[in-house]
């Protein structure tokens, strides 16, 4: 297919999803994003054919089966194709509606949902956590031989948010510590958020306020369960579960209908199928859960619509087109479409670095729910100083570039994800279509 007739053809897929959006009974409004010729929007159209290639090549390779790329600036949508098969067995092509599991993308809507509440005067980021949780009083820190050590601080909001809590992510075991670590919430039963859970957020919440942090409170940065507690917070302050607060404060102002912790029986048909790398590099689907070592996950825990184990960590399922809306609202400075979620001076709050000193790796800092780039010149890639982004765990990347008023998303279903790290190859391929 050439590229202007893929264009052709994604006018019509997006119209069309913006009709059903239009038409749904629980959408208020999504934005009206059009697709514009990458050349009006200062981006090269032989040069996007580059995302084209890469993804292809990848299908082709068996690195995945398939994916939906979105480039989108300044509001507009240059460039959104779907690309493989969303279900190789039962013969389904990927849709630009498909529904990925978006995993740690879950983490910039809690953090979005603490700063709402923030925004509204119900806590300093300052305060300790145990205000609101009082099983975070007193705690402890993992001592670098057997045993503990009384902490000297508190768990504070803003450590929550920026991962310098302590509290880590059972299935990361790359250290003696945090292997001892991951050996306790095993033990303890606690869920990273990726596989069936039974209970609620705030059993995860009160358990891990009773166990060891892997350090004093702020001193250094480590991804892990932070995001949860902070979905069982928005529970405590809000009176309301983390579920309902997402659907009415925030899936529905944005129009983000098809986001969800637990997917309606119709629409499963649309989840993409997860896929592992099997014998010879040939990649197999996941179809049952998985335990291997201190690592759980399941391509079928988001199929029951009863439970009620809400991750703020981890536990959203997704389409591209619904977290465009999220995205593009962060870059607005927290308006979409008339309607205001954030301030400009939060969304900037959030967005800087947070951690001081502390670095997430070379060139990279942490903001509010985000990694930010702060010395572009370290990180080896294209991104802007200021450009921020996260992924999953199951192959999904996006970034916002404010300097390029440009967004790029990439949706996979992988896990692990790949050595040659294609959702980071994509956004390189998108900097490289930027002619204006």
């Amino acid at each position: 297919m050439s590229i202007h007739h893929a264009v052709t053809v994604r006018i019509i897929a997006v119209l069309g999803l913006c009709i059903g959006y239009l038409f749904s009974s629980n959408n208020l409004l999504a934005q009206d994003f059009q697709i514009e010729s990458p050349e009006n929007l200062g981006l090269s159209t032989i040069r996007l054919e580059q995302v084209d290639n890469l993804i292809k090549g990848a299908i082709e390779k068996q690195t995945i089966a398939g994916a939906v790329a979105l480039v989108a600036r300044h509001g507009q949508i240059a460039f959104m194709e779907s690309y493989g098969m969303a279900n190789i067995a039962e013969e389904n092509p990927m849709r630009e509606d498909n529904l990925f599991r978006i995993a740690s993308m879950t983490k910039p809507i809690t953090s979005l949902a603490i700063m709402m509440l923030y925004e509204e005067g119900h806590f300093f980021l300052t305060d300790p956590v145990s205000l609101f949780i009082p099983e975070f009083e007193n705690p402890h820190i993992l001592s670098e031989e057997a045993g503990f050590s009384k902490s000297t601080t508190e768990i504070t909001i803003q450590q929550l948010l920026t991962h310098t809590s302590g509290i880590s992510y059972k299935f990361i075991s790359n250290t003696d510590r945090r292997a001892r670590l991951s050996q306790i919430y095993s033990d303890a039963g606690i869920s990273d958020g990726l596989s069936e859970t039974d209970g609620t957020i705030a059993d995860l919440s009160n358990k891990l306020g009773e166990l060891p942090l892997l350090f004093e409170p702020g001193s250094e940065f480590a991804y892990g369960l932070s995001i949860d507690v902070l979905g069982h917070l928005v529970e405590v302050v809000s009176g309301m579960s983390l579920a309902d607060f997402f659907d009415s404060r925030i899936f529905k102002p944005l129009g983000m209908t098809d986001t969800h912790f637990y997917l309606p029986s119709h629409k499963l048909e649309r989840l993409a199928a997860l896929y592992s790398p099997g014998e010879g590099g040939i990649i197999r689907e996941v179809t049952e859960p998985v335990e291997e070592g201190y690592a759980s996950f399941s391509p079928t825990y988001q199929y029951n619509e009863q439970q009620s184990y809400y991750s703020g960590g981890a536990g959203l399922v997704s389409t591209t087109y619904d977290y465009l809306q999220l995205l593009q609202m962060f870059l607005n400075g927290g308006e979409l479409n008339g309607i205001r979620l954030l301030s400009p001076k939060t969304v900037e709050m959030m967005t800087r670095n947070n951690i001081g000193s502390l670095n997430v790796e070379p060139g990279i800092k942490f903001g509010l729910g985000f990694a930010i780039v702060e010395n572009a010149s370290m990180t080896g890639d294209s991104k802007s100083p200021g450009t921020y982004y996260w992924g999953g765990i199951f192959n999904t990347r996006f970034f916002i570039d404010p300097n390029e008023e440009l967004i790029g998303i990439f949706m996979s279903q992988r896990i692990p994800r790949d050595p040659e790290r294609l959702r980071d190859r994509f956004v390189n391929t998108v900097y490289q279509a930027i002619v204006e």
